[in-house]
């Protein structure tokens, strides 16, 4: 099983359960935990091969596809016998909870995706084909510096390329292939999301300056109903941890209005 982390307020508490993006680990909500559960019981998971999820069972399966690794997180919910959550999801994360939505529409009570990835944009593929050609030449970590680099390239961006250079670091070179190898193949199930929609009620909290995956996304909500989209000014790829304050203020309002 996943490794997890808790924080309960009282058993009929509504859940939140957050979900981290490849590369990262539950320590990238380190600035929400405290606003959060105030109001909520909060869920922290480890996808795997991250943070704490390295058990050596994740070396011996062999199939990385977005069912697979979502039923890994419900695991974890099933577990803990939370029967339904709200989901709180960064870049590649909000791709597993939204597979964990159509999967699974009864178990989720709303959606907030961050940084949310609904569509890889040319220089997105040119880049995955890029990684591709050299991921087996260069150090892993000088190619996901350059993807960090690319993605949030801004001197106010310097933060979130820090931390998440950091979480890298403590990936297997094994595993990062193969997070990167799914993450190469997710466009057709990327397709199917834009066009299908969930009527689960959708926060996509986005920064201004996150110029590879906001118009998607600007673009989407103007045909999905269920789905609303706020932006976070002189803000890049990683909301939650340029500016938390906006996140939680956000976020929590949105959650405490569909309650």
């Amino acid at each position: 099983m996943l490794h997890y982390t808790t924080y309960l307020l009282k058993p009929e508490a509504p859940w939140v359960t957050f979900v981290h993006g490849a590369g990262g680990s539950s320590a990238i909500w380190f600035k929400q935990i405290r606003d959060f559960k105030k109001s909520f019981n909060v869920l922290l998971v480890d996808l795997r091969g991250h943070g704490k999820s390295k058990d050596k069972v994740y070396e011996k399966l062999k199939k990385y596809t977005f069912p697979v690794i979502s039923d890994e997180v419900m695991e974890v919910l099933n577990h803990l016998k939370i029967e339904k959550s709200h989901f709180v999801g960064i870049s590649l994360g909000t791709i597993i909870i939204r597979e964990i939505t159509e999967r699974y529409p009864e178990r989720v009570s709303s959606m907030v995706l961050a940084g949310a990835i609904m569509k890889l944009n040319i220089r997105g593929q040119v880049l995955m084909r890029l990684g591709i050609l050299l991921k087996s030449v260069i150090p892993y970590l000088l190619l996901y510096k350059l993807f960090a680099f690319i993605i949030m390239p801004r001197k106010n961006h310097k933060a979130s390329r820090y931390l998440f250079v950091q979480e890298a670091k403590k990936l297997y070179q094994k595993e990062f292939i193969r997070w990167f190898s799914l993450t190469s193949r997710v466009n057709p199930l990327l397709d199917f999301f834009r066009i299908k929609e969930t009527n689960i009620p959708t926060l996509y909290l986005m920064g201004e300056e996150d110029y590879m995956f906001l118009p998607t996304i600007a673009k989407l909500v103007k045909t999905h109903q269920s789905a609303k989209l706020e932006v976070v000014p002189s803000c890049g790829h990683v909301v939650n941890v340029e500016n938390p304050e906006a996140f939680n203020k956000i976020a929590l309002g949105f959650l405490t209005r569909i309650m």
